[in-house]
Order: C-alpha cells, then sequence, then structure tokens
C-alpha cells in the first residue's frame, strides 16, 4: 500500500493533480474535509481562519500529527493505494513516514496566479482579495510552534517538487513522470484504453489527408470501428489521388475537402447497421470533432456520448448541435487539426 501526501500552496493545483492519481486507482483522503466536520460540529462558520483555528487548537490538545493519525487509520482499513490532500505540519509528514510506505508531493505555483485561480474557484473559504490572499499565507507559511501549520517547512520535506504555473499538459507530465519514477502501475482509464484503440484503427485508412479511425464502444464492450476510406470497391486516395471539392463557408471564404472517402464515423454506424448492432446510450471516440454530417449521424442513431482526442478546425457547427442534442462532447486536447491546402 503506498501513501501519496500533497501539500502545497493555496490555488496551486493540489485538486488537480489528485484527479490523476484518483484515475488511476489511488483513493483519496482530505486534511481539509476532514477539518471541515470537526468546524462544523463546533458550530463555527467554515473559512480558512476557522479551519486553521480549530487545526491549531486540535493539535494543542491530541498532537501535531492528529489528522495524519486519523486518515492513515481510515486507510489502513481500506488497504488501497491512496493519496492524502492538505499536509500542512511538519508531524504529519514525520507519522506518516513513519507509519506508511510514504512519499511527499510539493505543488506550487507564482502568487498571482494561484489568486486568480481561487477567484475563479469561488469557494467559500477563497472568498478575499489579494491583499488578504497574500496576508493569510504568510500568517500560515512559518510558526516556531510545531503544533501549527508550517508550510513552508513541510514544503522542504517534499520528496517531490510540482511546478503548476503552466498549462495543464505540463501538469500532467511531471505527475506522469512521479509516477514512472515510483513504478505506479498507470493503469490507463477506460477513456484512455479505448482512444489508443481509435489510434490504431485510424492506421487502416486509406487517405493522408486526415488518417481518422473511430470506435463505438457501450458498457465498456467495443460494438463497432469504423476508419476512413472510400466506400467498398472503390479506388482508395492513396491509391489514385485525392478527389478534392471546394466550397464556400458562411463567412465567404473557400475551403477544400477531400469527398473520396467516407468519414471514420460513418464508417462504424454503417457497420452497426449491416450487423444489427443497436447504438442506443453508446459512447463514440474518434480522432477529432465529427462533421456536420457525422454528428447528425450520430445524433439520431442515440449515441450519448462522443470523447475526441483534437478538435477540428472546423468542428464548431458540430459541438453547438450536439449540445443542443443533449449528447455529451468531450476534448483530450485542446489541438486543432488542420490539414495542408485546406
Amino acid at each position: 500500500m503506498l501513501v501519496i501526501g500533497i501539500t502545497g500552496t493555496l490555488g496551486a493545483g493540489k485538486g488537480t493533480v489528485v484527479e490523476f492519481f484518483k484515475e488511476k486507482g489511488f483513493v483519496h483522503y482530505s486534511a481539509r474535509d476532514y477539518l471541515r466536520l470537526r468546524v462544523e460540529a463546533l458550530g463555527l462558520k467554515v473559512d480558512r481562519d476557522s479551519l486553521t483555528m480549530v487545526a491549531n487548537s486540535t493539535r494543542e490538545k491530541e498532537g501535531g500529527d492528529f489528522i495524519a493519525k486519523g486518515l492513515l487509520d481510515i486507510a489502513l482499513k481500506d488497504g488501497r493505494n491512496c493519496i492524502i490532500e492538505s499536509i500542512r505540519n511538519i508531524k504529519e509528514v514525520e507519522y506518516l513516514r513513519n507509519h506508511a510506505d510514504f512519499v511527499l508531493l510539493c505543488v506550487d505555483a507564482d502568487i498571482k496566479i494561484r489568486f486568480n485561480r481561487i477567484q475563479k474557484r469561488g469557494s467559500e473559504t477563497d472568498n478575499v482579495n489579494f491583499k488578504t490572499f497574500a496576508e493569510n499565507e504568510q500568517r500560515e507559511s512559518e510558526s516556531e510552534d510545531p503544533n501549527k501549520q508550517n508550510l513552508t517547512a513541510v514544503m522542504k520535506m517534499a520528496d517531490y517538487r510540482i511546478d503548476n504555473g503552466g498549462d495543464l499538459e505540463h501538469l500532467k507530465s511531471q505527475v506522469k513522470a512521479i509516477m514512472d519514477n515510483l513504478n505506479i502501475n498507470v493503469r490507463p482509464t477506460w477513456d484512455e484504453y479505448f482512444l489508443e484503440i481509435v489510434k490504431t484503427v485510424a492506421k487502416r485508412a486509406t487517405c493522408d489527408r486526415g488518417r481518422s479511425g473511430c470506435v463505438i464502444v457501450k458498457d465498456k464492450q467495443i460494438l463497432v470501428t469504423g476508419y476512413v476510406g472510400s466506400p467498398t470497391g472503390l479506388p482508395h486516395c492513396d491509391e489514385v489521388g485525392h478527389l478534392f471539392k471546394k466550397s464556400i463557408d458562411e463567412n465567404g471564404e473557400i475551403s477544400t475537402h477531400c469527398v473520396r472517402t467516407v468519414h471514420a464515423e460513418q464508417n462504424a454506424i454503417c457497420q452497426a447497421a449491416k450487423r444489427g448492432i443497436a447504438l442506443e446510450g453508446a459512447t463514440l471516440y474518434c480522432t477529432m470533432t465529427p462533421c456536420r454530417v457525422c454528428a447528425m449521424m450520430i445524433i439520431n442513431c442515440g449515441i450519448s456520448r462522443v470523447v475526441c482526442l483534437n478538435k477540428y478546425h472546423s468542428g464548431k457547427e458540430s459541438e453547438e448541435m450536439f449540445k443542443t442534442a443533449g449528447i455529451t462532447l468531450d476534448f483530450i486536447n485542446e489541438d486543432v487539426v488542420k490539414y495542408d491546402n485546406q
């Protein structure tokens, strides 16, 4: 059983790091939630000051490691790998190191970036101006009293430090590197699993303008697959070249498309029709945002969720259609796919 501890400054992104570990099967325990229950039991308003006050007073009575003891006891009874969020006292770290296979991660970022994040988050404990935010942080960062918060000292005890001043992909890459170094079995999520299959299916595509693939799934079982290619018996782009057609967009711009092939999503839906497979309530995984025609077919065959690896540069209309139809649309990456000579 591995216990991961998370410490770091407010708004640095500790919760996001926790989510990455939860996706890999870790159970989440929060020191903040543990304290919240005590604050509520005392009939106090739940804010940053009351959480700090109750934490410090309880440490004086029960010891600086009381949160670590309580949460680790719960975790040991469960027996699974876990992640404990918001460690802020030296004794908490020492207790966990002595009683578990423990690794401490520190998450940090520039204070202005973090303040902007908590303003967007808007929780009841974050409703402060920048001056108050900075003063609170300074007050809580250091203390000579071993029973009080000492965030600066705890962060220095970390085995790994994560800089979350960049984008989500940068953060994810740092967490993955830590997982690899710890030899954590990074079992893929179901979305990751099926999207890897999409990439393999796409290798069968016969139009190099966009070698896209599609996998349709229900109850974690693959129903059908499809890739972009010409109709059965007709020549492929890879054999005879592209068949280009020009269209005039609403804004007056002229775009060029290859119309020789059937799209991956259409081929998958056709396979389902051919085999008599119902797609009601299924999830469709694909390379990029489906085109307008594919979107209409997806809606009409009852698919309830669409997961795309990337965005398509001309996918806005499809996004709006899915929203109107009540279909969940998720993008793994924000990268926009564009073709040469578009």
